[in-house]
C-alpha cells in the first residue's frame, strides 16, 4: 500500500490489489472539522483520483475513532467576516463537488458523527457502510444556514422530499439503526467494521470492467431526475460507450472460457 499526502488533513492511500483507494479524513484534533485548508486539500486529492485510471473504486474513511467528519470548521468561520465567507465558498464548493464527481464508484465508511458537511460529503458517494456508533444528520437550519454541500439535493434523492424535509428542517440526529432504517445509510455493520467492510464492497467493485464501472455511474448520475425517455437516451449513450470497448471483448472472451477477466480498462 503507498500513501500520498495532501497538505495537512489528507491522505490518499492506494492498495497494491484490487484497484482500490481511500480518501482518508485526518484531522483528528478537530474530529475533521472541515477547514478551508482541509476543503482545498479533499478538492486536490478528488482531482489526482479522478485522473488515475488505475484506480476502480474509491473508499472515504477517516482516522478519528468517533468521528467520520463533523461538518464545516465553525470556530474558523467565527472569525470570517462576510467578505471571508465569500471568498471560502467556491474553496468548500470544490471539496464536496470533487468527492460528487469522482468518476468512479464512492463508498463511504462511517462511524460517529457525521454531521452537517460531514454527512454530505458521505451523501456525495454512491454507497454509504455505517457502523452501529454512527450519527449523522443536517443540522444547518440550527446556526443559522442551510446545507451548502449537496444535502439539499442529495438526500432527497435518496429518501424523498418529504422525509428529507422533515430532517433538514428539524435538524435532529438520527442513530444508526433508524439511519438505516430510513435510508440514510445503504447498510449498517458492527462497530468498527465500517471501514473493514466499505472496503470489501470496494474491492468487489472494482474486480469489475473498469469502462463498465465509469459508465453505468455516469448513466446512474446523469439519468437522475429525468423523464424516463431522456433517462433511457442517458443510458443508451453509456452502453454505447462500452460496447464496443475493449473491456466489452475480455468480458465476453472470459466468460466463455471460464476464466477471470483481465481487464484492459479501454
Amino acid at each position: 500500500m503507498s500513501e500520498e499526502r495532501f497538505g495537512e488533513f489528507v491522505l490518499v492511500r492506494r492498495h497494491e490489489q484490487g484497484h482500490v483507494a481511500e480518501l482518508v479524513l485526518d484531522r483528528p484534533k478537530a474530529m475533521n472539522a472541515v477547514s478551508t485548508q482541509m476543503a482545498r486539500s479533499i478538492a486536490g486529492a478528488c482531482a489526482v483520483l479522478g485522473e488515475d485510471r488505475d484506480v476502480r473504486a474509491v473508499v472515504l474513511t477517516s482516522t478519528h475513532e468517533r468521528a467520520f467528519c463533523v461538518g464545516a470548521d465553525l470556530k474558523e468561520r467565527n472569525s470570517f467576516s462576510d467578505a471571508d465567507l465569500l471568498r471560502q465558498r467556491p474553496v468548500t464548493r470544490g471539496a464536496y463537488t470533487g468527492v460528487l464527481e469522482l468518476p468512479v464508484p464512492t463508498v463511504a465508511a462511517v462511524h460517529g458523527f457525521a454531521l452537517g458537511g460531514g454527512f454530505e460529503l458521505a451523501l456525495a458517494c454512491d454507497v454509504i457502510v455505517a457502523d452501529r456508533t454512527a450519527v449523522v444528520g443536517l443540522p444547518e437550519v440550527s446556526v443559522g444556514v442551510i446545507p451548502g454541500g449537496g444535502g439539499t439535493q442529495l438526500l432527497p434523492r435518496r429518501v424523498g422530499a418529504a422525509r428529507a424535509a422533515e430532517l433538514i428542517f428539524s435538524a435532529r440526529r438520527v442513530e444508526a439503526e433508524e439511519a438505516g432504517e430510513l435510508g440514510l445509510v445503504d447498510q449498517v455493520v458492527e462497530e468498527r467494521r465500517d471501514r473493514e467492510e466499505a472496503l470489501a464492497l470496494a474491492a468487489r467493485i472494482a474486480g469489475n470492467s473498469p469502462v463498465g464501472l465509469r459508465a453505468a455511474k455516469r448513466a446512474l448520475r446523469l439519468g437522475q431526475g429525468l423523464d424516463l425517455r431522456a433517462g433511457l437516451e442517458v443510458e443508451d449513450a453509456a452502453w454505447r460507450a462500452t460496447a464496443f470497448s475493449g473491456d466489452r471483448a475480455e468480458g465476453v472472451a472470459a466468460f466463455n472460457e471460464r476464466r477471470t477477466p483481465q481487464w484492459p480498462g479501454e
